[in-house]
C-alpha cells in the first residue's frame, strides 16, 4: 500500500514537473517572438581595443540587451562614442560604458588615460627584469633599485615604489656601442611627481627591477635592504665615515724679560 502510494506521488510530481517546464518553454517561446519588446539596443566593441585606443565607429557595433536592465553608463547611439579614449583595455562585445571613457577634450593615446596629479614614467628593463614578459598593462610591480651608495664598497638592493600600476609595455629597437641595433624592453608606470622623482634616479644610477604582484594586495611590505655582504653570511658594512683633518696649532712660546728689580713675561705665538 506504502508501495503504492509512492508511486503514484513519483507520478504526480513527474507530471507536475513536466507541466512546468512546458510552461517556462512556452514563456521563453514568446519573448523570443517579441524581441522589440524584450530587448533594447546597446554599443559594444566589434573587436578588442587596448588602453588609450580612440574609438572609431569601425570599432562599434550594436548589440541587444535586455529591455529595463541596461548597464548605468552605457549607450545607445554609436556616434555618442566615436573619437573618445579608452582608458582600460576592451575585450570583443564588451558594452562600452562611460566609465571607461577619457574625457572628449582629453583626446586619444596614453596621455588621455593618466589619472589628474599622476604621472606616467617610462624606465628601460630587459625580458628577466619585466618578469620574462608577465609585466602587462593593468599589472601591479614594486620598483627595486640596485645601486653602491656614495662613499660605499658594496651593492644594495632596496625597494623604492610599491604597488604601482603598468600603463604599457613593449619594445623598441636602439643601437648598442658597436652602432648595432639591439631591443630592449621599455616599461610605463604610473606614479605621482615624487614617486617619478625616485623613479628616474633609481633609472639613471641603477639597475631598475620590477617584483610581480597579485593585484587584490595592496599592503606595504617595505621590505628592509639587502647587501651583498649579507647574502655571503657577513655583516652588513658600516656607513662610511667622513673624516675631518684636525689642524695642528703649536703652542705659544713665554719669554720672561727681567728689568732691573721688574719682571714681565711675554707670549708669542710660534
Amino acid at each position: 500500500m506504502n508501495r503504492n502510494r509512492l508511486l503514484i506521488g513519483l507520478a504526480v510530481a513527474i507530471v507536475i514537473g513536466l507541466l512546468a517546464s512546458r510552461y517556462v518553454y512556452k514563456q521563453v517561446q514568446a519573448a523570443t517572438a517579441r524581441p522589440g519588446a524584450a530587448t533594447t539596443q546597446v554599443v559594444v566593441a566589434g573587436t578588442r581595443l587596448p588602453l588609450g585606443s580612440r574609438l572609431r565607429s569601425e570599432d562599434l557595433k550594436l548589440a541587444s540587451w535586455p529591455a529595463g536592465q541596461q548597464l548605468p553608463g552605457s549607450y545607445s547611439r554609436i556616434e555618442d562614442c566615436v573619437n573618445r579614449a579608452v582608458i582600460s583595455s576592451v575585450v570583443e562585445n564588451e558594452p562600452i560604458l562611460e566609465s571607461k571613457l577619457a574625457p572628449k577634450e582629453s583626446g586619444a593615446g596614453l596621455s588621455a588615460v593618466i589619472p589628474e596629479g599622476m604621472r606616467a614614467v617610462s624606465v628601460r628593463v630587459d625580458d628577466v627584469v619585466a618578469v620574462a614578459g608577465f609585466t602587462m598593462p593593468g599589472t601591479m610591480v614594486d620598483v627595486q633599485v640596485t645601486a653602491t651608495p656614495p662613499g660605499g664598497n658594496a651593492s644594495v638592493t632596496n625597494t623604492i615604489l610599491e604597488d604601482v600600476r603598468v600603463m604599457a609595455a613593449g619594445q623598441q629597437v636602439e643601437q648598442d656601442k658597436e652602432g648595432k641595433p639591439k631591443t630592449i624592453s621599455v616599461v610605463t608606470l604610473l606614479v605621482n611627481p615624487q614617486e617619478a622623482n625616485k623613479l628616474t634616479m633609481a633609472s639613471t644610477e641603477g639597475r631598475i627591477h620590477l617584483a610581480l604582484r597579485n593585484t587584490v594586495d595592496t599592503k606595504e611590505a617595505k621590505p628592509a635592504p639587502v647587501y651583498m655582504s649579507s647574502l655571503l653570511g657577513a655583516p652588513a658594512p658600516k656607513p662610511a665615515v667622513k673624516s675631518v683633518p684636525v689642524r695642528h696649532v703649536d703652542p705659544p712660546i713665554s719669554v720672561e724679560v727681567i728689568r732691573g728689580d721688574k719682571r714681565a713675561e711675554t707670549t708669542f705665538k710660534q
